[in-house]
């Protein structure tokens, strides 16, 4: 990343730029739809996933009822969001200014490749060859794992969800749960064979598996000196960061390594504690169902004898500042990672996360991935979605993701044979003949294409998942032409005294379309001007067998 930029800035923080290819989680081996289509055919991944979801929904559900001001919470959440998105650069800078004053360091990364560079450089100097890690979005987004072993350096996730996704050598399918898709016999299994010193008796039972995650890092957290963690906040005017969690591994990291290093996207900045307070209301409602979260870990610095004596904070771009820059699409970047419309999506609920083939799975992932790799290299995604507006009013801060889908639909690239479809569709509708032969014809359809609900080859695959609506017997020209009780034109209204004169059935056209035409184009003498002929005009002109649908049509091809 460039220097920040100054603060009459208002948008950018650097030429803004996507994410790199080749390095991290944010871009899938496959698109979306080939993806799904294998993951619908695991039926106990569906299982593991309806469970999940249906339990976490009624959870939030509950304890969201008890909030009378829910609502207003929300318009609150967004519109902090808004505010920080829009003065991003200065909140920034102070935010470096006050870690510094506490005695940290801060490091601006530009990419993935960046960031990694920096963290393993950091990890290196202290000469430890293994860091403990709290769950962290940013730090699968830039594949800081992969760098680590790269290096030489043994990365242990101390989440319990992170520690199952490792050890079984697998990749999270969810924001809050990674390792949702995975069942109590599923982590059993992988405990058996990849937990070291594991009781060969273990069984399924969750509090047994818990414990047994337990006594693997427990030693490990005592005899770890470097730590790694990401932030759900950062406070600019203290320069406090903050982690949210719920089985205390993340006070472990964050409180007994010598070193630590956090990874925070920009986008997690707030400008006050006041602000923050916002947030400790919305996230645990949305996301775990809880009325707050059990672990809340906050620092401001380095405190001597208390805690890590090195903090370096590590201020991540990756294709954000690409995000900021599209007005329409830059409040994907309010996302606090809760999860909620992951949780009530259809889509992701059938599928799973993996489907995405991005770290940031479902109804978030599928606005936000795209806008941090480009639109093209993941040009599916936006149409992951049956756009039925659920995530929209599951988010706690109101993203507006169906809108968002829609706006990167039309940025995504199409088909040449969508493009000419679509270009032959809006020549037929621009021409009113056309289209009503197209109406005819459309009416054929129920009889070639499948079960009366389809279309024939080669539109079939439009119609292979979902059925057209039922044809009317008669269209409305049909009826309009047809109809027997066309009521009689009203008499026109007496001329104004002082246009008399201008009135006199000279042209062969009826009074009533002189009338409609006499005010605007005639002079204050009385005579009548030349001016271009209104439609009403046109249809007093029509010859006389012409139907009313007739008519109507000539005129529309009269004022192309």
């Amino acid at each position: 990343m460039s220097e920040p930029a100054s603060a009459s800035s208002s948008t950018f923080l650097g030429m803004p730029a996507t994410a790199p290819r080749g390095v991290g989680h944010l871009r899938g081996d496959r698109p979306f739809p080939q993806a799904a289509r294998d993951a619908l055919q695991n039926s106990q991944l569906r299982r593991n996933l309806r469970h999940a979801t249906t339990t976490i929904r009624g959870k939030s559900g509950r304890v969201i009822a008890e909030l009378p001001d829910w609502q207003a919470l929300r318009d609150a959440g967004s519109a902090i969001k808004t505010d920080v998105m829009s003065r991003l650069p200065e909140l920034l800078v102070e935010l470096e200014e006050r870690v510094v004053a506490a005695g940290g360091v801060v490091h601006w990364a530009a990419d993935a490749h960046e960031a990694n560079r920096i963290v393993t450089g950091l990890v290196q100097a202290t000469g430890s060859e293994r860091v403990i890690k709290v769950k962290s979005m940013a730090t699968q987004e830039i594949g800081l794992n992969e760098a680590f072993e790269a290096a030489g350096i043994t990365p242990v996730e101390t989440d319990l969800a992170e520690l199952i996704v490792q050890l079984g050598d697998d990749k999270p399918s969810h924001i809050l749960v990674p390792a949702i898709h995975r069942n109590r016999s599923e982590i059993r299994e992988i405990f058996l064979r990849a937990m070291p010193g594991v009781d060969p008796a273990l069984t399924d039972d969750p509090p047994v598996l818990a414990a047994a995650a337990r006594r693997y890092l427990r030693e490990t957290f005592l005899s770890t000196r470097v730590a790694v963690s990401g932030a759900n906040f950062a406070i600019a005017e203290t320069g406090t960061l903050g982690v949210v969690e719920s089985e205390g591994n993340g006070r472990m990291c964050l409180t007994l390594p010598d070193t630590l290093i956090t990874v925070m996207g920009i986008e997690k900045v707030l400008p006050s504690w006041r602000d923050l307070e916002v947030f400790l209301q919305l996230l645990p409602r949305a996301s775990t169902g809880e009325r707050m979260n059990p672990y809340t870990t906050m620092w401001t610095g380095v405190t001597p004898g208390d805690g890590p004596q090195n903090f370096h904070l590590v201020l991540l771009d990756n294709g954000r500042s690409a995000v900021l820059a599209d007005t329409a699409g830059r409040s994907a970047l309010h996302c606090i990672r809760c999860s909620a419309c992951l949780n009530v999506c259809p889509v992701y609920e059938r599928t799973g996360g993996h489907s995405y083939g991005s770290v940031y799975p479902g109804p978030i992932g599928a606005v936000l991935s795209p806008q941090l790799t480009g639109v093209a290299d993941n040009a599916s995604l936006p149409f992951a979605s049956s756009l039925c507006g659920a995530c929209f009013d599951a988010c706690p801060v109101k993203i507006d993701i169906p809108s968002l889908l829609v706006h990167l639909r039309n940025k995504a690239p199409h088909a040449a044979a969508e493009k000419a479809a679509m270009a032959a569709a809006a020549r037929i509708m621009d021409r009113p003949r056309w289209y009503a032969s197209a109406q005819r014809a459309a009416k054929m359809a129920r009889i070639a294409g499948r079960r009366g609900r389809g279309l024939p080859p080669p539109l079939s695959g439009w119609t292979a998942g979902r059925d057209l609506p039922e044809f009317p017997e008669q269209t409305f020209r049909d009826w309009w032409s047809g109809r027997t009780d066309t009521p009689a034109r009203p008499a026109a209204d007496p001329p104004s005294p002082g246009f008399s004169s201008g009135v006199s059935g000279s042209d062969g056209g009826s009074s009533a379309g002189r009338d409609a035409s006499a005010g605007p184009g005639s002079s204050a003498g009385g005579e009548s001007l030349a001016a271009p002929e209104s439609s009403v005009g046109r249809e007093s002109s029509a010859s006389p067998d012409a139907s009313a649908g007739r008519e109507s049509s000539a005129g529309w091809e009269d004022e192309r």
